[in-house]
This record gives structure tokens, sequence and C-alpha cells, in this order.
């Protein structure tokens, strides 16, 4: 019975051994791959390992240089953010925080790489690397931030632009409207001239038209004036004759 365990127990450990030189050997492969520049194939052999071994230190690491070989550096990040947050040495931390920091570097989060930067210097105060990258990175954030001031400052003064050529527009509306307005009420000036004169034309007095009887008696009225006028003449004639003939017959 014991001979049976005995022989249980060495077999069982020889299969972890060589489930271990496996996913090493897979790990060894990868890493030829990578030296030769093979990076899509280098990443096949590190998830092999991993299928054998989720979570092996050496196969998520390697696995990280071989995605940010091939830019894919936010996934890179995913995988040395693992590595860091996993239970490891403090260099193998650090060395994890670094790359993390190199990862958001190349996305552009300078702020994120600062503070990997500066974890991987907690743990390895010495890495000349890991403080000339973090004042790299400090210096690119004062340039992003720099250029997002610029890029505010032009878009307010694009607004500004916009909001003058707004107000100009409207003034020259403005002006078209009064224009307009001042035409109407001219054209308005002029119907209501026109239409006051059509009235005083209406207004001014139309020959009457007379009855026939009315035009009979004045006719006859100014026959009898006549007549009168005639009668006097006569007697004036007279009174001149008379004096004239008085005068010759003396």
């Amino acid at each position: 019975m014991k001979q049976h365990l005995i022989i249980l127990i060495s077999l069982s450990l020889m299969a972890i051994n060589l489930s271990a030189q496996s996913e090493k050997k897979m790990v060894r492969e990868g890493n030829s791959q990578f030296e030769d520049g093979n990076f899509s194939d280098a990443e096949i052999e590190y998830r092999k390992a991993l299928d054998k071994k989720p979570g092996y230190y050496k196969g998520t690491f390697n696995l990280g240089d071989a995605m940010y070989a091939q830019e894919n550096f936010e996934e890179s990040g995913k995988l040395f953010a693992e590595v860091a947050e996993g239970v490891h040495s403090d260099e193998q931390k650090a060395g994890a925080f670094y790359n993390l920091g190199n990862s958001l570097m190349k996305e552009q989060k300078y702020k994120e790489s600062i503070e990997a930067y500066k974890n991987s210097l907690r743990l390895k105060p010495d890495d000349q690397d890991a403080k000339y990258n973090l004042a790299y990175a400090r210096k690119k954030l004062d340039e992003q931030q720099q250029q997002e001031q610029n890029q505010d400052q032009d878009q307010d003064k694009d607004q500004d632009k916009d909001k003058d050529k707004q107000d100009q527009d409207k003034e020259q509306d403005k002006d078209k409207q009064d224009q307009d307005q001042d035409k109407k009420d001219q054209d308005k000036k002029d119907q209501n001239q026109d239409k006051k004169d059509d009235q005083q034309k209406d207004q001014q007095p139309q020959p009457q038209q007379i009855s026939k009887e009315d035009a009979q008696r004045m006719l006859d009225a100014l026959k009898n004036d006549e007549k009168k006028t005639l009668e006097e003449l006569q007697k004036q004639k007279a009174k001149a004759t008379k004096s004239m003939k008085t005068e010759i017959d003396w």
C-alpha cells in the first residue's frame, strides 16, 4: 500500500515537472521568436504558456513585451498592470511598472505614465531609465496642457469672431429692415397723398344743372335788365340832345 502511494506521488511530481518544463519551453520558444523580430509568433507561444499556467509571471510579462512591439499599447499596458499588481519581487514589480509607464506614454497618457514611473522608482530608487522617463513624461505633460490651453484660447477667439459676425449680420439685417420700413412708409405716404388728391378732386364743385324753367326766368330777368338799361340810356341821350339843340338855336 505504501509502495503504491509512493508511486502515485512520484507520478504526480513527474507530471507537474513535465508541465512546468512545457510552459517554460513555450516561453523560451517565444523568446527566440521575439529576438528574431517575429513578434506575432512570439505572442502565440506566450499565450500557449499562459494557457498551461494562467498568471505565469514570465509568460505574462513577455506577452506584454510582444504586444508592445506590435504597437498594441493598450493591451500591453493591461498585461504589465496585471504583473505589477501580482505577488512578485520588488524588482519584478518595478520592471512591470516601468513598462506600464512606457505603454501609457505611447498612448499620450502622460499623467498616468508619471504615476507608473513613480511607483517603479519607489521599488527601485536607483533606476536611471525610470528617472529619465519620468522627467520626459513631465515635460510632455506640460506641453500637452499648454497645447490644450492654446486650443481653448483659439476656440474662444473663434467664438468671439463668430459672435462679432453674428452681431454684424444682425446690424445689417436691422439696417435693411429700417430701409424697407422707410420705403414702406414713403410708399404709404405717397398713396395717402394720391388718395387725398383724389378726394380733393372729388370734392371740387361741379357745374350745377338747372332746370329749364329756371333758365327761362334767368333769361327774362336779363332781358328786363337790358330793357331798363336801354330806357335809361335813351333818357340820358334825350337830355344830351336837348342841351345841344338849345345851344345851336341861339
